[in-house]
């Protein structure tokens, strides 16, 4: 028993040509750009007084391996 599908429902002849499918998709992340930036002008801005910022921040420990400090020397940068 074979079925046979008319051709109005394959599914390449459902598709939009590529030139359209391809503008569909520019005329989308347009869309979303334009959302974004209408989002960041919308909404409040950053604070610039200084009371706003914590005055002190706590900076991270860096780990140096002794082959990235002999690496460092042999480069004369001299992370002792």
């Amino acid at each position: 028993m074979t079925f046979t599908t008319p051709a109005s429902h394959l599914i390449h002849d459902e598709l939009s040509p590529t030139p359209e499918m391809t503008a569909d998709c520019r005329a989308a992340g347009v869309n979303l750009q334009l959302e974004r930036i209408a989002r960041a002008a919308a909404s409040t801005p950053p604070s610039i007084h200084f009371a706003d910022y914590p005055r002190e921040i706590a900076k991270r420990d860096i780990d140096v391996t002794d082959a990235a400090r002999r690496l460092a020397n042999e480069l004369h940068l001299h992370l002792d």
